[in-house]
């Protein structure tokens, strides 16, 4: 068999375009000769060298609308970016994404010549032995590239593609790697979400949403989010006591807001047993935040939508929060999210147990 045509056949391999014959008798073939098994591993880094490469291309001209959109906006000068100056102004602003583009370039080319090394008949064994060092190595800054690629990419798309975000409420971590409960209603329909407070702001997404319970769960997905050693307060599972003083948290405006009050009913408006009634001033933007006790427990999640003539706050009772954990550990990515069920704030007065969480509680921003 040519050349050309075992490169056609180890090709339609990898494609998959072989029938169950042709594949079982490609198989043999490949665990009774080493040079094919060989030319397979390799011509399969080859063809994911190209994808990359597609890819790369693709981002490329993503770069390049970036820069129109930006002069047809009037934040750069269009017009100071003819002919060389151009060039000059993208390699400044972008060498670092022409670097990893050479080392694409650079790592497809090695490809291309391993693998026309590796057809030449009779090739000697040491050779062979030295291409497979190679070929690892250059598996090892594909995935390195792979990663500065990205990188690069998610910081030109949060500078140059500002979101402008138009609704919101409160969020609080429930997890220490990053997970925070909110309403369901907060983040209905969200397309980009981003949570904020003192210390930073971050991208979150929507891991799991309880339309009925008003509930939604949401993930830190940002590289500069720090995890948390621990959660200083706990989520209660009990709807709290009549006349029982409470506080809650909250981001009604572009700071952090304290309210005051008490339980006034187990439960919420017409009887609802998902809600309990509070004695507690609540604006919009309230929606989400956490309710606590002087234990330093969660006993519910402020419902911005929930109000009567009266003036009464509704809140939906913590304990459902682990009603809906236990759905979303119905995925396995999402099985090692805990909740903590020792408070750590306990005994401390209200403006104590403030200072402790307040580094907990997120503005929430949708668009």
């Amino acid at each position: 068999m040519s050349d050309t045509k075992v490169l056609e056949a180890v090709e339609r391999y990898i494609r998959g375009e072989m029938n169950p014959d042709e594949r079982l008798h490609f198989e043999n073939l490949r665990k009774t000769n080493s040079e094919i098994d060989q030319l397979v591993v390799e011509h399969t880094l080859f063809l994911q060298q190209m994808n990359r490469f597609g890819e790369w291309k693709k981002f490329r001209s993503t770069l390049h609308d970036v820069h129109t959109d930006l002069a047809e906006q009037g934040k750069i000068n269009s017009a100071k970016l003819a002919g060389k100056a151009k060039v000059v102004y993208l390699w400044k602003r972008y060498k670092r994404v022409a670097a990893i583009a050479a080392s694409i370039a650079g790592i497809t080319t090695l490809t291309i010549s391993a693998l026309v090394w590796s057809i030449t008949p009779q090739t000697p064994a040491g050779e062979i032995e030295k291409l497979k060092g190679e070929i690892y190595s250059i598996k090892n800054k594909t995935n390195q590239t792979d990663k500065e690629l990205n990188k690069v990419k998610n910081s030109i798309t949060k500078s140059d593609n500002t979101i402008i975000y138009k609704t919101g409420g409160t969020g609080f971590i429930i997890d220490a790697k990053g997970y925070l409960v909110t309403n369901a209603h907060v983040v209905e329909g969200a397309r980009n979400i981003a949570i904020q407070n003192s210390k930073g702001e971050y991208v979150a997404k929507v891991v799991f949403i309880d339309a009925v319970k008003d509930i939604a769960i949401l993930k830190i997905e940002d590289e500069s989010f720090k995890p948390y050693s621990s959660v200083p307060y706990a989520i209660s599972r009990s709807a709290g006591k009549l006349a029982e003083p409470i506080f809650t948290l909250g981001y009604p405006r572009n700071e952090i807001v304290y309210g005051q009050g008490y339980l006034s009913a187990k439960t919420g408006f017409n009887g609802d047993t998902l809600s309990c009634q509070l004695e507690l001033a609540a604006n919009r933007g309230n929606s989400g935040s956490p309710i606590l006790n002087r234990k330093g427990e969660v006993i519910g999640i402020l419902n911005g939508r929930q109000r009567n003539t009266e003036g009464f706050a509704f809140a939906i009772q913590g304990k459902y929060i682990y009603k809906v954990l236990d759905d979303l550990k119905k995925d396995t990515s999402y099985q090692k999210v805990k909740i903590t069920s020792k408070s750590s704030i306990g005994g401390l007065d209200f403006q104590q147990q403030v200072e402790k969480v307040e580094d907990y509680i997120f503005m929430v921003k949708v668009n």
